[in-house]
């Protein structure tokens, strides 16, 4: 575990230097998931960063866009593409933009941004998997904000009816989005309940906990006949004192002063 909290901090201290870089970016959502995306590209995934497009491979949808830089420094990290590429972050001609885009960098599967299309999309993944006789994996992380989008719980319909139990859902819940916390703009709990209700298999767990992510990864792979989702919670801003729970970096880059600040902290 000790090599993945590490991973982690280094994704943490790419999101930082590259938001700083570009002046610009989410880097509240991208650190509370930085953690869970650790988890999958660094243990989770079956994907192959010489081959992108190995139809075999896992396939992971960043639905809450916004946190791409999370998703870039995982990708680079990986080898998909050099480390330094990722201070070009949101600057003309770059194939990292504020949001992903599929086709422009490698392992990006997905184009993202709109936010509640996700799950819906990889649903079509994974009904494509099946009836092409495929045994990959579909992953969908999406925001608690997220899902007050009413295309979130059509889709969570459609995948519990047609039991796509390789598809499994993890829910970033930080309990923060764009214009304040979750409870006082749309309250979406009790979470778990409601998810159960949709016909999920749901596993309610720390976000920021090693063990448990990878266990509720297992257990969803165990896990037959429904799609699993994982209750992650989080915290926004995670990993920087001065960023955690701190919504006014939801959506707003740190100055020069606070990315060595930060960057201090992730360092320790």
């Amino acid at each position: 575990m000790e090599e993945m909290i590490k991973q982690a901090q280094r994704l943490r201290r790419d999101i930082i230097v590259m938001i700083g870089e570009a002046n610009s970016g989410h880097p509240g959502g991208s650190l509370s998931a930085a953690d869970l995306i650790t988890a999958l590209y660094f243990r989770v995934l079956r994907h192959r960063q010489s081959d992108p497009d190995w139809s075999e491979r896992d396939r992971f949808i960043l639905s809450k866009g916004h946190a791409a830089p999370a998703l870039y420094a995982a990708l680079a990290r990986s080898g998909y593409f050099p480390l330094a590429q990722l201070k070009t972050l949101r600057k003309f001609g770059s194939p990292l933009q504020g949001h992903p885009e599929k086709g422009k960098l490698p392992g990006v599967e997905a184009s993202t941004g709109s936010l509640g299309q996700g799950i819906s999309y990889g649903a079509g993944i994974a009904l494509a998997g099946r009836l092409d006789r495929k045994d990959y994996r579909v992953y969908v992380l999406v925001g608690d904000g997220e899902i007050n989008e009413g295309q979130i719980w059509e889709a969570a319909m459609f995948v519990a009816f047609h039991c796509l139990d390789h598809l499994t859902v993890i829910l970033d819940c930080n309990r923060q989005q764009l214009d304040g916390s979750t409870k006082d703009i749309l309250d979406i709990e009790p979470l778990a309940d409601k998810w159960r209700a949709f016909g999920w298999h749901v596993v309610d767990i720390d976000g920021h906990d090693f063990e448990q992510i990878l266990s509720a990864f297992d257990e969803a792979k165990r896990t037959t006949g429904k799609p699993t989702l994982i209750l992650s919670r989080t915290v926004k801003g995670k990993g920087v004192s001065f960023m955690e729970n701190n919504n006014e970096f939801h959506g707003v880059a740190p100055n020069q002063e606070q990315v060595k600040m930060a960057l201090e902290e992730l360092s320790q």
